[in-house]
């Protein structure tokens, strides 16, 4: 099955560090991989989390995993992605656990935005949320791909 998460939802974090997964996903987590998720770094930009359906975790595990050790950058993602993943499990009130480690890194307390993203989620702090959002492309920033949509 193939899930398609889209949309933003500010998250309340409680103090022991549970978040409610929005009742508008909890369906397509509950089908798509049984409610077990997978929580890791977003290599790419700070103050953000991946939140991965544990099928679509275990494609992009292997992926980076089967990348050369030799280059430096491959060691990193692979810290970074799968050394830092941890497996969390929606309870019967539909919340997850986020590890103190990853919220303490990225810098989430007591609130986060949980963007659905087609094949995961992305939890980002409210405030690096509020910066990105805050972005916007400019012509420079046009990638061909991108100059080829309609928007």
């Amino acid at each position: 099955m193939t899930v398609m998460f889209q949309g933003e939802t500010a998250i309340t974090v409680d103090d022991k560090g549970r978040l409610t997964i929005p009742t508008a996903h909890r369906e397509q987590v509950a089908e798509a991989c049984g409610n077990r998720l997978v929580i890791t770094y977003n290599p790419f930009e700070s103050g953000c989390l991946f939140l991965y359906p544990e099928t679509e975790w275990e494609r992009v595990r292997d992926q980076v995993n089967a990348l050369p050790t030799t280059l430096s950058a491959h060691r990193r993602l692979q810290r970074t992605l799968v050394g830092s993943a941890a497996h969390v499990e929606l309870d019967g009130s539909g919340r997850i656990s986020v590890p103190a480690s990853h919220r303490s890194a990225v810098g989430i307390e007591k609130k986060a935005v949980l963007l659905g993203m087609g094949d995961k989620f992305e939890l980002w702090s409210e405030q690096a949320h509020h910066a990105q959002i805050r972005q916007t492309v400019g012509d420079d920033d046009l990638s061909p791909q991108m100059m080829e949509l309609r928007l």
